[in-house]
């Protein structure tokens, strides 16, 4: 097959002959020229094709392609500060490779069913190109940042034969002869990891059957899990801090044509450095309470809760040191006040809410096994994660924090949908 050139790559090639391989994003003609927006998946760029360069046939052909027909372009690259990217391309030949059908996606706004529905083509659009280039250099910041770090990259399983969050929102599946359930979390693997290997992180798809139809919530989506061995409550919200300011000043750095092409405000986003602001549950619910909410202490924060007590912040907010009785098992407790665990949450400003939870986990074998059985799970389950406490524990701490959702607000969209390239919500299991 004939060599092929990037659009990302064009500006090296000024005044040379490239062959780009696409598909007709948009095209116009007028008179004697046809104007073709092609894209190849690395961007877009305008080629323009004299009808005196080519047969009179194919620059009819080229004039009638619809919107996403594949062609094969060659050419001549030359500076335009006209163009978006710099550049635009004069066209010598063109192989249409294929005619596509009628597009069904056009410039006209459609309603989001119908877009979900062809999410497999919408994927194509210049919105969601950017979005989903930004969830591409966000996953590539968090490999770095842990690996610069010495953490270790550890796998956990998707099958799992106990609840980690909540019995009430497991997926249930057969596993032969027994009962299996799609993970909630990596964390209980991730700690043994940290007691092997010192740090580690998890990153797959966790999955929660949470009957929630909010702009913040999907079945399936992916997490980031780091586990610490000889981390208290400070050392992780240290961790987190400095973790999401790597994580929003490397897009800033790398992604800004993405970023103005779904019309970021970037001033929002490059105010992201640390500290970070910190307070208390206690303050939190001062804090609702001075907004007129009626909260009290024992209270969970839901979406609207989680917006009020951020709002008067402009970076993200860690509140730490929860009730007991609204968070999980292996959240270990307060030693100055019982009632209250050693965690924290990271809010992420302008409403987006809870991006990352994250606790120290609770050390001792005895007081562990009570909290398995206080929350009524079963302790043959939890024997292996008891083991961890039995042979050589340490203090340890961890968090996670939901991809999506940080995509979501790093972009500034209004709905977590556009984050996934196929989103799982309770009503949509297609395409």
């Amino acid at each position: 097959m004939a060599p092929k050139h990037y659009v990302v790559d064009i500006g090296k090639y000024v005044n040379e002959n490239v062959v780009l391989k696409g598909w007709v994003y948009n095209a116009r003609s007028s008179g004697k020229l046809v104007f073709i927006e092609l894209r190849d998946g690395t961007g877009i760029i305008q080629c323009v094709l004299f009808k005196g360069n080519v047969s009179e046939e194919l620059f009819n052909e080229v004039k009638s392609l619809p919107q996403e027909s594949s062609l094969i372009i060659h050419g001549k690259v030359r500076e335009d500060k006209r163009s978006p990217i710099g550049f635009e391309v004069d066209v010598a030949n063109a192989e249409i490779v294929h005619k596509a059908a009628e597009y069904p996606i056009s410039p006209k706004e459609h309603g989001v069913a119908f877009l979900m529905d062809h999410r497999h083509l919408w994927l194509r659009s210049k919105r969601q190109f950017a979005i989903l280039r930004i969830r591409d250099e966000i996953i590539r910041a968090i490999r770095d940042f842990f690996d610069e770090r010495g953490f270790i990259c550890f796998d956990a399983p998707i099958f799992t034969p106990n609840a980690c969050e909540g019995t009430s929102t497991l997926f249930q599946t057969n596993y032969f002869d027994q009962k299996a359930y799609l993970t909630q979390s990596g964390q209980l693997y991730g700690e043994a990891g940290a007691m092997a290997f010192g740090k580690v992180y998890c990153f797959g798809p966790t999955f929660r059957a949470e009957k929630s139809k909010t702009r913040r919530h999907l079945t399936e989506f992916w997490m980031i899990e780091p586990e610490m061995a000889y981390y208290d409550l400070n050392d992780d919200m240290d961790l987190a801090e400095e973790f999401i300011e790597y994580i929003v000043q490397r897009v800033v750095e790398k992604k800004r044509p993405e970023l103005a092409i779904i019309e970021r405000d970037i001033s929002k986003l490059e105010n992201i450095k640390r500290p970070f602001p910190r307070i208390s549950y206690e303050e939190a619910i001062a804090i609702l309470q001075k907004n007129n909410m009626p909260a009290k202490f024992g209270d969970d924060f839901g979406g609207d809760e989680e917006t009020i007590i951020a709002q008067n912040f402009n970076k993200p907010l860690i509140i730490h040191r929860f009730p007991a009785k609204i968070k999980a098992f292996y959240m270990k407790n307060d030693p100055h006040n019982k009632e209250l665990v050693l965690g924290m949450d990271m809010l992420a400003p302008e409403g987006y809410g809870e991006i990352i939870g994250g606790a120290q986990r609770e050390d001792d074998y005895e007081i562990l096994k009570q909290k398995i059985l206080e929350h009524g799970l079963s302790l043959e389950n939890f024997n292996w994660y008891l083991d961890l406490r039995k042979y050589g524990s340490v203090p340890h701490a961890g968090f996670g924090l939901g991809l999506e959702r940080t995509v979501a607000w790093i972009c500034g969209l209004h709905h977590v949908r556009e984050t996934n390239p196929f989103p799982r919500l309770m009503d949509r299991l297609s395409p």
